[in-house]
């Protein structure tokens, strides 16, 4: 499959009762197959961790690419020039870059620590200043 299936309405009411109203918005900017990567990584995450942050952190770790407009396969093609070292357009930097940005969006919208540095950080390892569990559980659920 190319494109990722849209969330259906079910899925949509489940991420949407993770979510805390400042975070709504960030979450539905993402195009629809980030939407999909964030709700699956969501469930995964939550075979691990019932937690609600953990959940949210899920939910929103991706919210910085809606900030740069670069279809599936620019994406793809950033991902490797970026793996191998070799120079990229500013756009394309941008995307690398998306995790810091979205941890300033959330950040702003008031989300919890956890949130905003997983966004930021994803997918380093656990930064120690919060529970391994919880880091691991998103990593897990992340790393696909």
């Amino acid at each position: 499959m190319l494109r990722p299936r849209p969330l259906t309405p079910v899925e949509q009411l489940d991420a949407a009762r993770h979510l805390r109203t400042a975070e709504y918005e960030l979450f539905w900017r993402q195009a629809p197959a980030d939407q999909r990567h964030a709700y699956e990584t969501m469930r995964r995450a939550s075979l691990e961790s019932p937690d609600p942050t953990v959940l949210r952190a899920a939910l929103l770790h991706d919210v910085g690419k809606a900030t740069v407009e670069l279809g599936a396969v620019r994406r793809s093609l950033a991902t490797v020039l970026d793996a191998l070292g070799l120079p990229m357009t500013s756009r394309m930097r941008s995307y690398r870059d998306h995790g810091p940005r979205g941890a300033g969006l959330l950040a702003a919208a008031g989300a919890e620590p956890l949130v905003v540095a997983f966004a930021a950080r994803h997918p380093d390892a656990d930064p120690g200043e919060f529970d391994p569990a919880m880091w691991s559980a998103l990593l897990d659920a992340d790393d696909i």
